[in-house]
């Protein structure tokens, strides 16, 4: 068997910073959580054995490859550690914490930094939609788009209406206020002072208007400067690090399965490949249960919380029938029902997700990890979910292309 991997902690940036207004690259988003992440977990630099940097396109953004060696450049003690970078548009993150795991779990090293990060809002928004519009397939995908995803999500409400029934606005609505809701209880929000109005999660073409077919404006998962950060530990380390300051194995969290798969580049071949299948998104459904078979579960009501991946309103739609809350094409019935509302019986997205934290792409699963970990550590504060000792989380890179599950418990 494997050797399990521990998370220590970590830290992640203020999600509603504007990194470019305040004068500071791509650098200082990565030095700024690296060094609050190893204050919060009582580590030195020098504890770092290998690093695995999640991020997308800093080359479009900011002009900037070579991410592993800035890492190096950090402090004295970083220069010479090996660093590596994982690309999987939105899933970045994702990959570098499976990339770290592996090397855990192989036993090449005992202690093992993954770092998100994305740097997005020195752009106008037209650009930062063409910049990310590099995760479908250049020139066969969404070409007379102007936005490229919120028209790929859209093509998805149509898919999923076509196979199971016209798609009630309302309930992808009341999914995006849930996500703000949450989002107002998270000091680390982007949209924590924003305010709404009932008509802004409804069909009203002025409080909130089309982007694209069907997905509108407050549907939408935000563009975002951010950077988070977890360390991980093999069991031998993490019970030294835990002796050491006085905790037990249980005050810390453990990856207890995950998943990982990769369907077709193109929509369009996805929902073909779909066709003759219970789900419309069946390799999305496939990850999860990978993630389940590991952490021996069999249902998703044996999680007390999800951490899903909402880049739309219909993305965490599309997740609830694939996680199995309800039977396929039957989400609406967890929103009607409370199920996933913070108070119910499976919350999803305590944190505020992508719609109501933040969403800077190559942070993004590193970031949930982070809510994993402080979810069943009880460090989730007003986001806590009570008594949370199990948590799955689900990101996504591009049009479901890359996906990757995780069940996070507590340390044993």
């Amino acid at each position: 068997m494997p050797d399990s991997v521990y998370v220590l902690g970590g830290a992640q940036t203020d999600f509603a910073r504007n990194w470019a207004r305040e004068g500071l690259g791509i650098d200082a988003m990565m030095r700024d959580v690296l060094f609050e992440g190893l204050q919060n977990a009582r580590l030195d630099p020098s504890d770092l054995q290998s690093v695995h940097v999640g991020n997308f396109v800093a080359e479009l953004f900011c002009g900037q490859g070579q991410l592993g060696g800035i890492i190096a450049s950090l402090h004295p003690d970083l220069s010479g550690v090996p660093t590596q970078r994982h690309e999987a548009a939105c899933a970045s993150g994702s990959m570098a914490m499976l990339a770290a795991t592996a090397e855990i779990e192989a036993g090449r090293y005992d202690l093992v930094a993954v770092l998100g990060v994305e740097y997005m809002r020195n752009v106008p928004g037209q650009r930062a939609a063409e910049h990310l519009g590099a995760a479908a397939w250049a020139e066969r995908e969404w070409t007379d788009a102007t936005y490229v995803w919120p028209a790929a999500f859209a093509d998805l409400i149509d898919a999923y209406s076509e196979k199971f029934g016209y798609l009630n606005y309302d309930h992808l609505g009341e999914i995006a206020r849930i996500n703000y809701a949450n989002g107002k209880r998270n000091p680390y929000a982007q949209t924590r002072d924003w305010e709404f109005t009932d008509s802004s999660f409804t069909e009203d073409d002025d409080a909130n208007p089309v982007i694209e077919g069907r997905v509108r404006r407050n549907d939408c998962g935000q563009v975002t400067d951010g950077a988070a950060v977890v360390f991980l530990a093999s069991a031998e380390r993490a019970a030294e690090y835990a002796k050491a300051r006085g905790l037990a194995l249980s005050d810390l969290a453990k990856i207890d399965g995950w998943g990982h798969r990769t369907a077709p580049m193109m929509l369009a071949e996805k929902l073909a490949e779909s066709r003759n299948d219970r789900f419309v998104l069946p390799q999305v459904n496939k990850a999860i249960r990978d993630s389940f078979a590991r952490a021996g579960i069999d249902s998703p009501f044996a999680l007390d919380a999800i951490e899903t991946h909402d880049c739309f309103a219909m993305t965490e739609y599309a997740a609830i029938d694939s996680y199995e809350i309800t039977a396929p094409g039957e989400s609406w019935k967890a929103v009607e029902e409370g199920v996933i509302a913070r108070d119910g019986r499976l919350p999803i997205n305590p944190s505020g997700g992508l719609i109501g934290l933040g969403h800077p792409v190559g942070a993004t699963g590193v970031r949930m990890m982070l809510d994993g970990y402080r979810q069943v550590t009880g460090q989730a504060g007003d986001c806590q979910v009570e008594d949370a000792r199990r948590v799955g989380l689900l990101n996504i890179g591009g049009s479901t292309t890359t996906i990757a599950s995780f069940v996070v418990g507590r340390g044993a």
